[in-house]
């Protein structure tokens, strides 16, 4: 063991630990892993090539000890009581002003939890949010930090080196205070969830309207990712339509049974999102439809005792035309849902979030990556405060001109029995955001007739309760 003390550690050496040590190492960090597991751990020390550039051990007092002060630790486990366990083991050996960094997908109220009691201790924690994959921990993750401010400051030049970069710019920054980079990374996951829904129900659509083959969807998202579509998870659904399967001489795609998973920040997205009272129907329906996939069984069952109305002829040009006209609107939806959320949480939880540098952040190395966020990103950095995506100037006349299309298609899929779920909710928050008039009053009326709740009028100030005649 060499005497030489090294500038950053990780515990969790998994596919995206090592990724990223090796990437802070790559960038001129030296950097020092831990793992309970001899396997990774030489694996790591094989890859790495230099163990004065990077290294690791079993031991975490070894581990503890090597690192440079004050020490900056990432953990890279999975969410939830292995943190507590990996913190609880580390922190007799830590001395005050460390910092412990939890890069996994935390719930934000574990590490609020975890940086009070860390605090007490005098320790610095924070959680950071990383995107990106295991390639993208290896190439450049967009990395979403927030905690105590100070102590960023001795983590900054190696987030900042290791961070995917957008024309020259690292896709990172500090956030704000407490849990905030694990919240934007969790609204990051739901937007996520949404845009993967959406891109799948198109795909859906053309290829049970008009009958396009794998190739042909495979060249019309490859020409979306040239256009105004252009973004990670559109590139990477082109390249799986032209993938092979490697068991039989057809697609792969068709093989892949039709029920996803889920590791639950989707979910916390939406659950969060009603707690704050904030709409984002495109991320609710997008983590129903993956609980509904899981009944595949029952949707057999189900698939044979309807029938589905007979599909009638479409131009096939003029789907594919539409249907990219209408995923633009939604992902626009998308967006705009989720940085909604992110703007009311940032005032509830006193975050103070900065939504045009939280979408710089995301440009590049993330799962949501996508050109749209250049003009999210101008738009907020214009109007700081602006309330929602649809009321900047900039995206007013890009949504004017695509929001046919999604009426068109929406109405095609609920005449022909194909679900689009996620374009019809982004259509509906669209068309409810949208009305100066909804027909809220009449439930207003409802409860106050069943329960008393009382209502206020549109004529005059106060509060009212009628005495309903029955």
């Amino acid at each position: 063991m060499t005497d030489k003390k090294y500038d950053f550690g990780l515990v969790g050496l998994g596919v995206m630990g090592r990724n990223f040590i090796l990437n802070v190492a790559d960038n001129g960090f030296s950097a020092f892993g831990n793992d309970l597991d001899e396997e990774k751990v030489n694996a790591l020390i094989d890859e790495g090539g230099d163990t004065r550039r990077v290294n690791a051990d079993v031991d975490a007092a070894v581990f503890v000890e090597a690192l440079s002060k004050p020490r900056k630790i990432m953990l890279l486990v999975p969410a939830g009581k292995i943190v507590d366990a990996v913190i609880e083991k580390l922190l007799p050996m830590l001395d005050k002003g460390d910092i412990i960094i939890d890069g996994g997908n935390s719930f934000y109220s574990d590490t609020d939890r975890r940086e009070a009691y860390l605090k007490e201790k005098g320790v610095n924690f924070f959680g950071a949010g990383v995107s990106g994959g295991a390639k993208g921990a290896r190439k450049g993750p967009s990395i979403m930090p927030g905690g105590n401010r100070e102590a960023y400051q001795h983590v900054k030049p190696i987030f900042e080196a290791v961070a995917a970069k957008y024309e020259g710019e690292p896709c990172v920054a500090y956030l704000g205070p407490k849990s905030a980079g694990n919240y934007v990374k969790m609204v990051h996951n739901g937007i996520e969830y949404g845009l993967m829904q959406l891109t799948s129900e198109i795909y859906d659509l053309l290829k049970k309207a008009v009958g396009l083959s794998n190739e042909e969807l495979h060249k019309i998202y490859s020409e979306w990712n040239n256009g105004r579509l252009q973004s990670f998870l559109v590139e990477i659904t082109s390249e799986i339509f032209a993938q092979k399967d490697e068991l039989t001489d057809g697609d792969l795609v068709d093989v892949i049974l039709d029920k996803a998973k889920q590791k639950g920040t989707g979910k916390w997205t939406s659950q969060n999102a009603m707690d704050l009272g904030i709409p984002v129907p495109t991320i609710d329906i997008a983590v129903s439809m993956r609980q509904i996939s899981a009944l595949r069984d029952e949707r057999i069952k189900a698939d044979h005792l309807y029938k589905k109305p007979v599909l009638e002829a479409v131009n096939k040009e003029a789907l594919i035309e539409k249907a990219e006209k209408a995923l633009y609107f939604a992902f626009i939806m998308a967006y705009a849902q989720g940085m909604h959320q992110l703007a009311d949480a940032s005032a509830a939880y006193g975050y103070e979030l900065n939504l045009g540098e939280i979408a710089k952040i995301w440009r590049a190395g993330c799962i949501i990556r996508a050109a749209l966020l250049a003009d999210i990103t101008k738009a907020y950095q214009e109007e700081p405060e602006l309330q929602n995506l649809l009321l900047s100037n900039a995206f007013v006349p890009k949504v004017r001109s695509t929001v046919d299309a999604a009426r068109e298609l929406v109405s095609y899929g609920a005449t022909h029995g194909i679900p689009l779920p996620g374009l019809s909710n982004a259509l509906t928050y669209f068309d409810a955001y949208t009305s100066q008039r909804l027909p809220l009053n009449l439930i207003q009326a409802q409860r106050d007739y069943f329960g008393s709740h009382t209502y206020e009028r549109l004529d005059r100030e106060g509060t009212f309760h009628t005495e309903w005649e029955k």
